[in-house]
């Protein structure tokens, strides 16, 4: 387990306070789909989202454990888990694929706002047609002039409806596969650019998402992200980003979850005992610590391999499935161990249920982390 450095508690317990502060009326963001756009502020005040970007353009220059490392803090304090996912959607769709590989003038323009919050960022991959098969987009790009015209469609955009700043994978080249994908940096106000209504969905409702269309929309070329041909260099890094980032949250959301299923346990009676006396219920709280645990070392070992520039691709995986899977069961045995007040929404726990249904989509489906790992073993 990763010792952290005094440092690096100081920062997440700096940061702690304004953690519940963000969740304050999640149950009404949550039943009315509503883009938290206080706590969001609030979130912006705290510094939170400077965590990983350098000083040159208002951030905190911390290391991807270090930010890890907070955002669990993050979601062992916030109980509002559409907030969270549109916090780390931000942060990395467009922060970090703009740290890394953007311009010195993209930077310039609009690292600063990414650093404050007043610009909200999201990222287009997934069309309606191919999903998780990013390499089968239809998105289109062709050269015209100064600018790239992009024709085609998005969905699944989380913070589409209220970003600022999108990036966009499109086709340049149809005929060469990987090296046929470039990211686009679309501004909200570009012609062309059509911002669908929000889509209903099943959990994490605060975090909106939508459809993007696309009808000769001219982005200049100096807003490619990286260089043409190179979107699938920037999509990689930014995904082993998105999976450490947001799963990293989940592990809080875990913690948070187990120490209210003991509390509950112990004082909850049934036939003349706590329940946590009933051999079922405490086993479902020790696979609680387990997964949690388990979950915490591959996602952290996992971002260390990271840091030192090794080899992920089973390791990434790995960790999704884990803990995706984790955080599913914690919240199932969160509201059985609750019984029925569990099924009632004024607990919250069925909001969490739904919330943690969604990771074994987002960022790929479990389906395609498996069978990512059966091809790096050569089946």
């Amino acid at each position: 387990m990763i010792e952290w450095s005094s440092d690096q508690r100081d920062l997440r317990d700096g940061l702690t306070p304004w953690f519940e502060k963000f969740g304050d009326d999640h149950f009404r963001y949550d039943k009315q789909a509503e883009f938290p756009r206080v706590p969001w502020d609030a979130v912006a005040q705290s510094g939170l989202l400077r965590l990983p970007f350098g000083e040159e353009w208002g951030g905190l220059g911390q290391s991807l454990l270090t930010t890890m490392y907070v955002l669990e803090g993050l979601g062992h304090g916030c109980r509002n888990g559409g907030l969270n996912f549109s916090v780390t959607t931000h942060m990395v769709s467009t922060g970090v694929s703009l740290q890394r590989f953007g311009s010195a003038e993209l930077k310039r323009r609009h690292l600063p706002g990414v650093c404050e919050g007043t610009t909200i960022g999201a990222h287009a991959i997934s069309e309606p047609g191919s999903g998780s098969d990013a390499m089968n987009m239809r998105t289109t790009a062709i050269a015209d002039g100064d600018h790239f015209v992009l024709n085609g469609s998005k969905t699944f955009v989380s913070n589409g409806p209220v970003a600022d700043l999108i990036v966009v994978y499109a086709k340049t080249d149809p005929t060469a596969g990987p090296l046929g994908v470039t990211a686009f940096l679309v501004e909200r106000d570009t012609p062309g650019l059509t911002v669908g209504n929000p889509i209903e969905k099943m959990g994490l409702k605060a975090s909106p998402l939508c459809e993007l269309y696309f009808d000769d929309c001219r982005v200049p070329k100096a807003n490619v992200i990286g260089r043409v041909g190179t979107g699938f260099l920037v999509l990689d890094h930014v995904m082993k980003w998105e999976i450490l980032c947001s799963f990293i949250v989940g592990t809080g959301e875990m913690q948070r979850r187990l120490e209210s299923c003991i509390a509950y346990a112990g004082e909850r009676t049934a036939f003349g005992q706590p329940i946590g006396g009933f051999q079922s219920v405490a086993n479902r709280i020790v696979d609680m610590k387990i997964g949690l645990e388990t979950s915490r070392k591959w996602l952290y070992d996992t971002a260390q391999k990271v840091t030192t520039g090794q080899k992920v691709t089973v390791d990434l995986a790995t960790a999704k499935l884990i803990t995706s899977r984790a955080a599913l069961e914690s919240a199932l045995s969160a509201v059985q161990i609750f019984g029925g007040n569990g099924y009632m929404a004024e607990y919250g726990l069925e909001q969490e249920l739904r919330g943690a249904v969604a990771g074994t989509i987002y960022s790929g489906t479990t389906e395609v982390q498996y069978s990512r790992i059966a091809s790096m073993l050569g089946l």
